[in-house]
C-alpha cells in the first residue's frame, strides 16, 4: 500500500516552479508508479489543502558523462498540482518567495 509520503517524492524548487506560486500551482516529483488521483489525494492528505487539477509528465534519463565515465541520470515523474481558489496556500513554499 502506497502512502502520502511515498508518493510525494519531494518538491521541485526551480525559477518557473516559484513563478507559478502565485496561481497556486505547485511542482512536485512522484513516484514512477503514482496515478493523478493517488497523487491528488497525496497532496490533500499531507498539506490539508484542496486539489483542482493534476498533470503528470514523465521526465526521461539524460545521458551523463564523468570522466572517461558515461551514464544516465534516472527517469522519474513531474507532477504540477494546481490548488482550488477557495484554499489555502502551503506553507512550505511560502518562505521560498
Amino acid at each position: 500500500m502506497k502512502t502520502a509520503q511515498d508518493i510525494i517524492v519531494r518538491p521541485i524548487i526551480t525559477e518557473d516552479s516559484m513563478a507559478r506560486i502565485a496561481d497556486k500551482t505547485y511542482t512536485f516529483e512522484v513516484m514512477k508508479s503514482a496515478t493523478k488521483p493517488e497523487i491528488a489525494s497525496a497532496v490533500e492528505e499531507l498539506f490539508k489543502v484542496k486539489v483542482a487539477d493534476v498533470n503528470t509528465i514523465n521526465m526521461k534519463k539524460k545521458p551523463r558523462r564523468v570522466g572517461v565515465h558515461a551514464g544516465y541520470k534516472k527517469a522519474w515523474k513531474k507532477a504540477i498540482v494546481t490548488l482550488t481558489a477557495d484554499s489555502k496556500t502551503i506553507e512550505f513554499f511560502d518562505g521560498m518567495i
